[in-house]
This record gives structure tokens, C-alpha cells and sequence, in this order.
């Protein structure tokens, strides 16, 4: 018979409770001061350990490929949910999350992180950065966060407002903070920061909003600047910028025409950093242009460096190593800040350290990482940007048809691209790439009459109005009808496909793979899935109430395998889908987490909100096409083309937000909820006219309008 436990009388007792006491806290103590102590031995383990997941990609070869193998073909099926956490927005939540020493971390919208304890899905703390909430309008896609990264008991967070922030791993203390953007232009960060050998390495967002993109390191333990490489080369009036970057400035200055400068240029690393820790080498991945349109950001002149371009850093320095540029002459809104994964291939006969990416553009690369030597590209897409890759210099043969004029062309891919963001995983089991497809195509024309404005989306596209128009959407309806979404099995020693399976709709979420060859994703039929890696079958699928756009991870702990996505619908592909008006009613975002035998269930899904009858149109006709213009300009890129969806659907208002309308948009009555004021780039008068044209869409389409949807 087990004994009774009884408390200790008298003195005795008290030193006894005491000691007790302080033997708690001080194994608490020591069980935090344990925890996210990664390191650059930690993270070689990686490569065959599997029970953590700390770094954004796994390992720094970002494989997204996890040895784990508890949950297998066989057994998959009784996969359920553990534990879930409802993440109080609608927002979407494209971060994965990070797991180390029995802690989950996570990070949401406006860079909202939050620690749990990874059994019970209890909130350890939760760290507010207050981010600005105005920089949710210069972010292209929502104020979006990819993740997050760890190093010796620090968590750190790259937050939209530009700051770098390290975290005390125990309790979500500051330890340190930089400001890493210039306060005075619309930069902002969306991608993970990634923390390569105790060097915090983050890229920034805004090469739509007219400015220069560059990559900066800071010492992880100190937040110390180690330098910083700009993308684009400056005001050659200035001289140098006492960067890293200076010794190649005049090779990229060279391929530019005119005065570039004034335009910012872009090449933003808002994605995608990897790296080789034998080689010493971080890859930048880099983004579209600014403006958009090569005609009127270079003249139609030159290739423009480092734009859609992969560029090799040394870590310690930022010195220049080598690039290869994707994109050669970008017009299209194509990037390159994807996946960027590396692996070790035989090709040809021979062993090759290479380095993988599939961009917007259309194609799969495979790289030589330590040189930039192009190895191959096959097409993974329709495109006709270009006529095909030289397949010995990997230079693209560009269809001069596809660099438009006035009169509109159908591009392909179109600017949500072949391949988006979502994450890319490879499995050196089975010697493939996995990622989701989109086969798309948009139709372009150049703006006569283009004025670049200062913090607005600059692309210098038009053909909106008269014959332009009229071509434009006849265009369309090939781009429409060429619409489709996979999930794709790819060999990039072979360069081509090994299966494809069809997915609806664009937007089907990032991709991890096992050792049990088993793919997870997340889908858009608002589903949680698991793929045959070798074939592509389909061999378990659960509903989760929004579609999981983020990368999954999986770990385990006491023995158990478990698997964690946020599920939170958003970014650019949820835009597009809600300006096409198709938009599925969905919960608000979870972190879901998955294990064998899970019971634990989603509560119903609320049904949506019925469109209410807007107010009568009294404005006149001409102020209705000003209010249209200044919302194409100003606010389309949260609400929607058209008025169509966004992020709150504004056909939707009700009397009262109508009755507060000014309030909103010039007083930043809501800027606790992102809507900040927007007095400084409207005018009164602009804000009533943007007001009418949004009554008139709202009476337009009232009764078509239910649960987000509309006739367009």
C-alpha cells in the first residue's frame, strides 16, 4: 500500500517547504534558461536528427524534408487533432512555426509571437512588438509574417515596421532591437529572418512602393550591424554606399538606363535567404522591379542587376560571390525570392553541390551553389515571356512580343507566377521536389499617361479604358480558361514531372515531406492533406475551416510524432480569390496541431454574414469615375479590384460604418485594426468620392453579394 504524503510540522516543516520551493523554481529555471539553445552544432545535427524543427526550413538546406517516419502510409489515416489554438484573426497566418525542447513558436500577423508548451497547446507568453499598424497598407499581400527564427535562447522576429527583434526564448523579453528600414520610405518585412552561424540575416519588402532593396546581417547575440548588400545600384551622384555591396556597383550600375534611382529600382529579398555553412555563402533570392514596367523604370533598356536574380554573399562579410539572374530585362512582376533549397545531385555522371529554385517565371533551376554555374531549367509552366533557356549559358531567349506596348498581351505566368511563395519542400529519398502550380496568365499594357506617386503602388501598367479595355478583356477569358492549380512532384536531375496532382484554385499552401515519404499540405478545398510522396495518391485529407496557406512541420516529444500548420487563409493568392468574388466563408485562423489517435474537434463553422442594403447613390457620375480611379490607386490592393472581396469586403458596410466613413479613411478611426489614416494621401474631397464609388458598387451587385461572393 502506497503512503499517505503529510506536510512536515513545526520548524522543520517550513525549511522543508522552502527548500522544496526553491528546488521548483530553480529546475523551472533551468529548464528555460534551456530552451531554443541552438547553435551552430545544434543545427548540423539536423541533417539526420528529426526531432526538432529550428530553422525555417528545417536545416539550413531548407529541404523541408523531416527523417521522422511514426506516422506512415499505413497508418496516417488515424491521424487527428491533438491541440489547436484559435488565433483571433481573419488575417492570414503564413508563418512556420518553429519547435525546440518542448516548446512550439509561433508568429502571427503584425508579428503577434506566441510560445506554447508543445503537450498541451498552453500559451507560455505572448509578445506584442506594437507594430505600426499604417505599414499594413505599404505591405503588398496583408501585414503577413513567414516565420521566425532561433538562436541561443533568443527567438527572433523581423517585424513589418522594419525593426529586428531578439526575444529572450524563457519569457518573450526584449533582449535586443534594431531598426533595420529607413523610417522615411514604405519598406517593410514580411519574410522570416534566418539566423545562418550566429548571423541574423533578413531581407524587406516594398519593391512595388518605388524603393531599393537590400539584404543586411546583425550579430545574433548583440544585434550588432555585420553589413548590409544593396540590390540595385543608387544615385551614382552620392558615390558609394559604404556597403558590402560597393565593389560590384558599377557592373550593375552598368546594366540600368537612365534615372533609375528616382524609382528605387526594387529587387527586394522579401522571401527566400538560404545558405551552405561549408561554403560560407547566404543566397538572396530577389524580387520584381520598380515600377513594375521596364520601359518606364529603365527605358526599355539593359537587364537591370540584381533583379529576379539569385546572388551569393559570403556570411562574415556580404562580400560578392557570384549571381545568376533569372529575369533578365523584368516586366512582368515575376520574382525570385522563392524556395531557395540546396542538395547534393548526381548529374551528368557527376556529384554536384547544387542549389534549386522554382520561381514566378515558369521554370526549375538547378545551380551549381558553389559557383553559379547553370546547370539546367525545364519548364514547369505555360510561358511565353520567353522563347525558351540557352541551355549552355542559361540565358533566356526573350520573346520581344511579350515586352508590351499600349496594346494589351497576355503574359504567362501572370504575376501570381508558377510558383508563389509557398514553401518548397525536397526529399533526398525520393530525389524529388514537391510544391504547389499555379498555370495562369495576365494581361498587360503600358500606362501613357504614368506618374509614379510616392508610398503607392508603382507599375506603370494600364489599357483600363477605351479599345485598350475592350481587348484587354477578351484577353482575359483565355487567362481565365487556362486557370489551374496543382501539386506537383518535380526531377530536377531529369527536369521534369514525376506526378502532378490536380488542386482547385490557386493558393494551395506550403509542402514538408518525411521520411515515411509521406507530403503534407494544405489545400484549397480548406483541407489538411497527405500525399503519397512516390506517386502522388492521395491517402488522408481533414477539414480544418480555412484553407492552411503556411508550411507544416512536424517533431516529436515523448515519443510521439506530431505535425503543426497554421491554418489561416490570406496573402495574395486569398486577394485574388476575393476579388474574383469566390471566396469561401472560413473560420478565423488556428495553429493546428496533429498526432495518431488525436481527438480533439474544431468547433462549427459560423455561417457568414449577409450582405445589408447599402445607402442610395447621390453622387454624381463623374465623381463615381474619380472615387474609382483614387480606389484603384489607393485601395485596391487591401479591398479588392473593383471593390471586389480584399480584406473586408466594402460592398458590405453597414449604415453605421457608411455613416463613419470619413472617420476611417481620414481620421484612422479603426487604425487599431490596420486601417490607418489615410489623410496624407487623400484629400477630403478624394475620400467622398472614393465613398460614392463604393455605394455605387454596393448597389451594383447588392443581392448578388451574399457570404462575400458577386457576379463579377
Amino acid at each position: 500500500m502506497m503512503a499517505m504524503w503529510r506536510r512536515p510540522a513545526g520548524a522543520v516543516g517550513i525549511a522543508v517547504l522552502v527548500l522544496g520551493a526553491l528546488m521548483v523554481a530553480f529546475m523551472a529555471q533551468l529548464q528555460a534558461s534551456g530552451r531554443a539553445e541552438v547553435d551552430s552544432a545544434r543545427m548540423a545535427a539536423q541533417a539526420t536528427d528529426g526531432t526538432e524543427w529550428l530553422h525555417d526550413g528545417r536545416t539550413y538546406s531548407a529541404q523541408r524534408y523531416s527523417p521522422l517516419d511514426q506516422i506512415n502510409a499505413q497508418n496516417v489515416s488515424q491521424l487527428g487533432i491533438a491541440w489547436y489554438d484559435d488565433l483571433d484573426t481573419f488575417r492570414g497566418v503564413e508563418a512556420t512555426p518553429l519547435y525546440a525542447d518542448g516548446v512550439l513558436y509561433n508568429t502571427l500577423p503584425w508579428n503577434i509571437t506566441i510560445a506554447y508548451d508543445a503537450r498541451t497547446g498552453k500559451r507560455l507568453w505572448t509578445y506584442d512588438p506594437q507594430v505600426q499598424r499604417e505599414f499594413g497598407r505599404y505591405a503588398c499581400c496583408e501585414p503577413v509574417a513567414r516565420g521566425l527564427a532561433l538562436w541561443k535562447g533568443k527567438v527572433i522576429i523581423a517585424t513589418l515596421d522594419g525593426r529586428v527583434i531578439a526575444l529572450n526564448a524563457a519569457d518573450g523579453k526584449p533582449v535586443w532591437s534594431v531598426q533595420s528600414t529607413p523610417k522615411d520610405m514604405p519598406y517593410t518585412i514580411t519574410g522570416a529572418p534566418r539566423v545562418f552561424d550566429g548571423k541574423v540575416v533578413v531581407g524587406n519588402s516594398g519593391g512595388d512602393m518605388g524603393i531599393r532593396g537590400f539584404v543586411a546581417a546583425y550579430d545574433a547575440d548583440t544585434g550588432k550591424e555585420a553589413w548590409k548588400f544593396y540590390l540595385t545600384p543608387g544615385d551614382p551622384a552620392k558615390g558609394p554606399d559604404g556597403a558590402a555591396s560597393d565593389n560590384v556597383m558599377e557592373m550593375i550600375r552598368k546594366t540600368w538606363s537612365g534615372d533609375y534611382w528616382k524609382l528605387g529600382g526594387g529587387a527586394n529579398a522579401w522571401d527566400s535567404i538560404g545558405y551552405d555553412p561549408a561554403l560560407k555563402l547566404v543566397y538572396i533570392g530577389t524580387g520584381n522591379g520598380s515600377p513594375l514596367s521596364w520601359h518606364y523604370r529603365s527605358n526599355g533598356k539593359g537587364d537591370n542587376l540584381f533583379i529576379c536574380s539569385i546572388v551569393a554573399v559570403n556570411v562574415e562579410t556580404g562580400k560578392y560571390a557570384w549571381h545568376y539572374q533569372m529575369v533578365p530585362e523584368e516586366d512582368w512582376d515575376y520574382t525570385c525570392t522563392q524556395s531557395i533549397v540546396t542538395a547534393d545531385l548526381k548529374i551528368g555522371g557527376r556529384d554536384r553541390k547544387v542549389l534549386m529554385q522554382a520561381p514566378k517565371n515558369g521554370y526549375f533551376y538547378v545551380l551549381d551553389r558553389a559557383t553559379g554555374e547553370f546547370i539546367s531549367a525545364g519548364q514547369i509552366a505555360p510561358a511565353n515571356w520567353t522563347l525558351g533557356i540557352d541551355p549552355k549559358t542559361g540565358r533566356p531567349k526573350m520573346n520581344p512580343d511579350a515586352h508590351y506596348g499600349q496594346d494589351p498581351f497576355l503574359v504567362k505566368p501572370g504575376p501570381g507566377g508558377a510558383h508563389n511563395w509557398f514553401p518548397m519542400a525536397y526529399s533526398p529519398r525520393t530525389k524529388l521536389a514537391y510544391f504547389p502550380l499555379y498555370e495562369s496568365g495576365m494581361v498587360l499594357a503600358l500606362d501613357p499617361d504614368f506618374q509614379p506617386k510616392p508610398f503607392r503602388s508603382n507599375a506603370g501598367w494600364g489599357g483600363y479604358t477605351g479599345e485598350a479595355a475592350k481587348k484587354r478583356g477578351e484577353l482575359m477569358k483565355g487567362a481565365v480558361a487556362m486557370d489551374k492549380a496543382y501539386l506537383l512532384a518535380w526531377d530536377p536531375v531529369k527536369q521534369k514531372a514525376a506526378w502532378k496532382i490536380p488542386l482547385p484554385r490557386h493558393g494551395n499552401g506550403g509542402v514538408m515531406v518525411t521520411g515515411s515519404d509521406l507530403v503534407f499540405e494544405g489545400t484549397t478545398r480548406q483541407t489538411f492533406a497527405a500525399f503519397d510522396a512516390r506517386n502522388g495518391k492521395l491517402l488522408w485529407e481533414m477539414p480544418v475551416q480555412s484553407a492552411p496557406v503556411a508550411g507544416p512541420i512536424t517533431y516529436t516529444l515523448d515519443g510521439v510524432q506530431y505535425v503543426a500548420v497554421n491554418a489561416g487563409w490570406g496573402g495574395g493568392a486569398a486577394m485574388v480569390e476575393r476579388g474574383q468574388g469566390i471566396e469561401m466563408p472560413r473560420a478565423p485562423a488556428r495553429l493546428i496541431v496533429f498526432k495518431l489517435g488525436g481527438t480533439a474537434q474544431l468547433p462549427a463553422l459560423q455561417p457568414a454574414a449577409k450582405a445589408p442594403e447599402p445607402p442610395p447613390l447621390r453622387a454624381s457620375e463623374a465623381q463615381v469615375a474619380r472615387g474609382a480611379q483614387l480606389f484603384a490607386e489607393t485601395c485596391a490592393v487591401c479591398h479588392g479590384q473593383q471593390a471586389i472581396g480584399g480584406v473586408k469586403d466594402l460592398r458590405m458596410m453597414t449604415r453605421e460604418t457608411h455613416a463613419k466613413f470619413n472617420d476611417i479613411v481620414l481620421k484612422g478611426l479603426y487604425a487599431d485594426k490596420g486601417m490607418a489614416s489615410f489623410a496624407d494621401l487623400i484629400s477630403a474631397e478624394d475620400a467622398e468620392a472614393i465613398h460614392g464609388y463604393l455605394i455605387a458598387r454596393a448597389n451594383e451587385d447588392w443581392g448578388g453579394v451574399s457570404d462575400g461572393k458577386g457576379p463579377h
